[in-house]
């Protein structure tokens, strides 16, 4: 999952698996590393959710930018080869090895947008460099319970206009979108990035 700082990649995490599984914080860039657990739904087969650090905020200023994006591009150069490895977890979930790319594991990628605020320059920007990847991406609106009806149908259709896809909108708070999210992340990594 990519977005920007405190837009609740770690919060929505916690929130599909029904536990506190990810740090969390109210002030932005908490998170500073990429952070891999591995989950599983139901009988489903287990999956990794991959949370990596927000942009558009460092603690630390440039340096800290800079560091973002060189654990970014390390991440998607390694990843988009990645094969299963059989990885063992530690008791929190958080994978405890880095991946082997000796092995294939098929990869999609979640760009998460603040609903209230779609078409954020940085989020198209990132949307832009995703689609250059050679990985299925798609776009979900977080905090969509911080929203009127009206915003709701409003900021959707310029989500979907600006992304050309469909946007779902979930709230990792109420839960709202949840179920429809799961199917998403199962599905995502088998389809044929366009």
């Amino acid at each position: 999952m990519v977005g920007r700082s405190n837009v609740g990649k770690s919060s929505l995490i916690n929130a599909l698996v029904r536990r506190p599984l990810a740090r969390t914080s109210a002030a932005p860039g908490k998170t500073r590393l990429a952070n891999f657990y591995r989950v599983q739904r139901g009988s489903s087969p287990p999956l990794y959710l991959v949370d990596l650090p927000g942009y558009g905020y460092a603690r630390g200023g440039d340096a800290s930018a800079q560091e973002f994006n060189k654990l970014v591009d390390a991440y998607f150069s390694r990843a988009i080869g990645i094969r299963d490895s059989g990885l063992g977890t530690r008791d929190s979930g958080r994978e405890s090895r880095i991946p082997n790319p000796e092995s294939r594991v098929p990869i999609g990628v979640l760009l998460l947008v603040d609903s209230r605020h779609p078409g954020l320059e940085s989020d198209l920007e990132t949307w832009s460099w995703l689609e250059s990847q050679p990985c299925p991406r798609g776009v979900v609106g977080t905090k969509v319970d911080k929203l009127t009806r009206a915003e709701r149908t409003r900021h959707t259709r310029e989500m979907e206009s600006l992304f050309q896809m469909p946007v779902p909108l979930v709230s990792a708070m109420d839960g709202e979108g949840l179920d429809g999210l799961w199917k998403l992340i199962v599905k995502l990594p088998s389809q044929t990035a366009a």
